[in-house]
């Protein structure tokens, strides 16, 4: 009986290789760099002296509490009068409201008091017991604020009816257009005349009076941190400025182009638009335009008016279904 096996070719044993290089060369080719950088930087004369560290990140923006009491759709301002203690908002549904605030500051009532019909913008009280609201496509009216009647003071001015923005969407292509459509316009209560005292404006909006030089035209303060709508005199010695919007990229980029507001045109009539008006607020000036204090969110968009009633700023809205309030310091 014989055996067979099979062969196999023999392989020779594997060859041990290090990984690790030697110290021989590991050492010098890392102090060599080293000793490199130590040198030119012991010879470069530049003598950089020491910078203070940046700023410390802005505090968080403050609680903008919402006053829901009853429902008001786009309170675009607020007015308040001191002898009844009342507030009130005129609103997008045509309807002005009176706002009643507790003594603690905590609880609200409303109350649908007139309904004028459509959008209501800017309000002020008169000198004779009234409340003058400036009505989208209306004109300038009076509302007594015994019995609220209403009644229409005027409504054009050289043969040219007022068209005030019915609506945010109009007031939106209005800005977009980037065209000095505005009229500056005054009325006077004795001889019933409406005179325009300036034209050719890009979109005025807030207007308040203070007795300086007749017939000059100068700037109060510019570069503001937003796109302004209406201003409050506080009877403090400061201005309340509302801004719809805070300045952005976006904007910028709007300013600067007009296709791209053509197309955020076209995007609006499609109810299409991005919202990108953040950072809105009210800013704070003195009686000489100097800064004082900016308060803003940046969730905020559309303030359009802002109100220091007492140690609280009310502000409204062209969209909000409410009015938002801030607890001053």
């Amino acid at each position: 009986m014989s055996e067979s096996r099979a062969s196999f070719p023999l392989r020779p044993p594997p060859t041990k290789t290090s990984l690790k290089p030697s110290l021989a060369v590991t050492i010098p080719s890392v102090l060599a760099p080293v000793l490199a950088i130590t040198i030119l930087y012991r010879l470069e004369p530049f003598d950089p002296a020491p910078l203070p560290p940046p700023p410390p990140p802005p505090p968080p923006p403050p609680p903008w509490a919402m006053v829901r009491a009853g429902r008001v759709v786009g309170p675009e301002d607020v007015v308040y009068d001191t002898e009844s203690g009342v507030i009130y908002v005129g609103c997008a549904d045509g309807w002005v409201k009176r706002i009643k605030v507790s003594g603690s500051g905590r609880d609200f009532a409303v109350e649908d008091w007139v309904n004028i019909g459509r959008r209501l913008l800017g309000l002020a009280l008169g000198r004779d017991d009234e409340l003058l609201v400036c009505g989208s496509y209306k004109g300038l009216l009076k509302v007594s604020k015994r019995d609220g009647t209403v009644e229409l003071l005027t409504d054009e001015a050289e043969g040219l009816k007022f068209n005030l923005t019915d609506g945010a969407n109009v007031a939106i292509w209005d800005v977009l257009e980037g065209q000095p459509h505005g009229r500056f316009l005054s009325y006077d209560p004795t001889t019933k005349e409406t005179r325009v005292l300036a034209r050719d404006l890009y979109f005025p909006n807030g207007v308040l009076y203070q007795r300086r030089a007749k017939g000059t035209f100068d700037t109060f303060i510019d570069r503001l941190p937003g796109y302004p709508d209406n201003i409050r005199y506080d009877g403090e010695g400061h201005y309340w400025i509302a801004l719809y919007s805070g300045n952005s990229m976006f904007n910028k980029l709007l300013l600067k182009y007009p296709f791209i507001r053509k197309g955020a045109v076209i995007l609006e009539r499609f109810d299409r638009r991005p919202v990108m008006d953040k950072n809105s607020g009210v800013f704070q000036v003195d009686l000489e335009g100097k800064p004082v204090v900016h308060y803003y969110d940046p969730q905020l968009s559309f303030i359009s008016s802002g109100n220091k009633i007492g140690d609280y700023l009310y502000c409204g809205s062209l969209y909000y279904p409410y009015n938002r309030r801030l607890k001053l310091d």
